[in-house]
């Protein structure tokens, strides 16, 4: 991979990372990661994305899957999926750094009609890991410097998008992601159903709905949702709700009795035992932890 899109990571995410060392950016979903040190295991619910690491080395697990990557290959996460991701490889002299990309699927739709694209991927799991080729890594490069252009971003930043998308959708990962772009895919009538979850994570939901919403029978989507997220309706709701409370314990100080709550648990007991299954450690002492690991980091 080109030095010179590690060196334009590198300027814009050491002057621009947070203190979870995130760098945003202007471009909506376009950021970059740095970290120095290795990480702990973050936990999220991933939305389909590239990620370029240029620096380092990474791995994430989903369901039973673990991925080990660094320097020079690409993750694709082709469906919204729970993830635990641990950065393995950083450090001062050498930090982690990777360029990340949410996709979209619009512009996936929109080239799908254009060009000749392999067929839809039909297995494999929704995380895959490649060795990042020349033209996605040009392309990424020529978008982070644009970032050094403010004036002509709402010229040029959706051709440099597009063409991104382009390179992905022809290249080693198009048959994973054609399918976020065919409008009764299975991958686009299983994100309808993710979407009402993400929207309504602490209510309790009905699997019914969310079938009719994908269009399909209850059976149906039940496979469906199983193969593209690797987890039932059920319980991405409540991976949803677990990594929401965490979020808002250590964002916002919320106690354990509120945040069970605010996600959409009536007892508290409950939540404590789903959340120490989850996370490994009861809410209060996993939260101890995180925060002394983020002041060390720091």
């Amino acid at each position: 991979m080109s030095d010179n899109l590690l060196d334009t990571i590198r300027r814009y995410a050491d002057a621009n990372a947070d203190a979870q060392g995130i760098a945003r950016t202007c471009i909506p979903g376009l950021f970059a990661v740095r970290a120095t040190t290795p990480t702990a295991l973050a936990y999220d619910i991933s939305r389909p994305l590239v990620a370029l690491v240029v620096q380092g080395s990474k791995r994430v697990t989903t369901g039973s899957d673990t991925f080990d990557f660094g320097a020079g290959e690409s993750m694709l996460i082709a469906a919204d999926v729970p993830t635990i991701s641990q950065i393995t490889r950083a450090d001062r002299g050498k930090p982690y750094y990777s360029f990340v990309l949410e996709l979209d699927s619009a512009v996936i739709e929109a080239l799908t009609r254009e060009i000749d694209v392999v067929e839809a991927d039909r297995g494999n799991g929704p995380v895959r890991i490649d060795p990042t080729e020349a033209e996605v890594a040009d392309a990424a490069l020529r978008l982070m410097r644009l970032l050094d252009r403010p004036a002509s971003i709402p010229l040029l930043q959706s051709h440099l998008l597009r063409e991104l998308h382009y390179w992905l959708l022809v290249g080693r990962h198009g048959a994973a992601i054609r399918g976020l772009g065919v409008a009764e895919s299975h991958a686009r009538r299983i994100a309808r159903a993710v979407a009402i979850i993400r929207a309504e994570f602490a209510r309790p939901l009905r699997v019914e709905r969310l079938a009719e919403a994908s269009g399909m029978s209850p059976t149906s989507f039940h496979q469906h949702f199983r193969a593209a997220t690797s987890l039932s309706p059920l319980q991405f709701q409540k991976q949803l709700r677990l990594i929401e409370a965490r979020r808002l314990m250590l964002s916002e100080g919320t106690s354990p009795s509120n945040v069970a709550h605010t996600v959409g648990y009536e007892s508290v007991p409950q939540f404590t035992r789903e959340y120490g299954r989850f996370f490994g450690a009861p809410p209060v002492r996993d939260i101890k932890n995180a925060k002394s690991r983020l002041q060390i980091a720091a």
